[in-house]
């Protein structure tokens, strides 16, 4: 390939990089899904989405840093997890200090060689049986060192109380569930990016629904407050545990399906009772069950991953 055409293809690279990313926190690779979620970003907040572009481009950089390939780039394998990174900022100190911007690009710089680091724990160990996805976890590991060593700087902002009345607030759940995957807690948001899902697959929007529902309702047996409900706090890694387990790392059918329900569950449950101690969840809950879960379907004959 001559200099002249290699140019222009890598520049490519990285802008499809930059639209697959948000795309890739739910395990899609469409260009289209991935502008209606780095939208969501804009319409909860300006500079939500701006931090979540330079924690992206930051995540893209340390990808290439630390050995990806540019295709891997261009997928948006290496930009999910920094544009999570620089919403996980935003949330925890906001966006009104310049420094939030920089912790944004080096804290996406950072998910570079976690996530080379988790990647070959997963493909050079013991563990490579199982062919677990290091999926957000690069996100979680870097946004809990932030989160930790910024504690007097963190922003005190309580979630928005949306509504307490039971319908209602288990209705808005099935948006808010969605939108919080991301960090964000707005109605709007959840239907732009629920749209996006449906785009990519309708199988994949029909399990990031079962999952939201399932979840809402795990909260509701649990006594879970409605203003938490509906604000989308008590079950959004449900969401991704549903698309995970039905749709992408098993291979679809009526028994994957099946299988996710009591994952789903889990999950929340996990989601709960993190909240209850007091901890940072992030997408911790999803993570852990999800890799559990794959763990487990490994010695299910009637599970096939995809």
């Amino acid at each position: 390939m001559s200099s002249t055409t290699a140019a222009p293809r890598a520049v490519a690279q990285w802008g499809f990089g930059m639209l697959h990313g948000p795309s890739q926190i739910y395990f899609q690779q469409n260009v289209v899904t991935g502008a209606l979620i780095l939208a969501a970003f804009f319409v909860a907040d300006w500079r939500m989405g701006v931090l979540a572009l330079l924690g992206a481009l930051g995540g893209m950089l340390g990808g290439r840093a630390a050995g990806f390939s540019l295709p891997n780039i261009g997928s948006g394998m290496q930009s999910f997890c920094g544009a999570l990174v620089g919403a996980a900022v935003f949330a925890a100190l906001g966006g009104e200090a310049w420094w939030s911007y920089v912790l944004a690009f080096v804290g996406g710089l950072a998910t570079g060689p976690v996530t080379w680091f988790v990647n070959w724990l997963f493909t050079q160990t013991a563990l490579k049986k199982f062919d677990l996805p290091y999926t957000t976890a690069p996100f979680v590991i870097v946004a809990s060192v932030i989160a930790l060593s910024t504690l007097g700087l963190a922003v005190d902002s309580p979630p928005a109380i949306l509504t307490t009345d039971p319908v209602p607030a288990f209705l808005a759940s099935l948006l808010t569930n969605v939108s919080q995957v991301v960090l964000v807690d707005n109605l709007w948001s959840g239907a732009l990016i629920l749209i996006g899902l449906f785009i990519a697959s309708w199988k994949v929007g029909v399990a990031a629904v079962l999952g939201s529902v399932v979840g809402s309702v795990t909260a509701v047996v649990m006594g879970e407050p409605w203003g938490e409900i509906a604000n989308g706090l008590a079950n959004y890694s449900g969401v991704l545990t549903a698309i995970a387990l039905a749709v992408t790392f098993l291979r679809s059918g009526v028994g994957s399906w099946l299988y996710s329900l009591p994952w789903i569950v889990i999950t929340a449950v996990v989601t709960l009772l993190m909240h209850r101690l007091g901890l940072e969840t992030y997408t911790w809950p999803y993570i852990l069950t999800t890799w559990v879960a794959l763990i487990v379907a490994s010695y299910a004959p009637g599970l096939k991953r995809s």
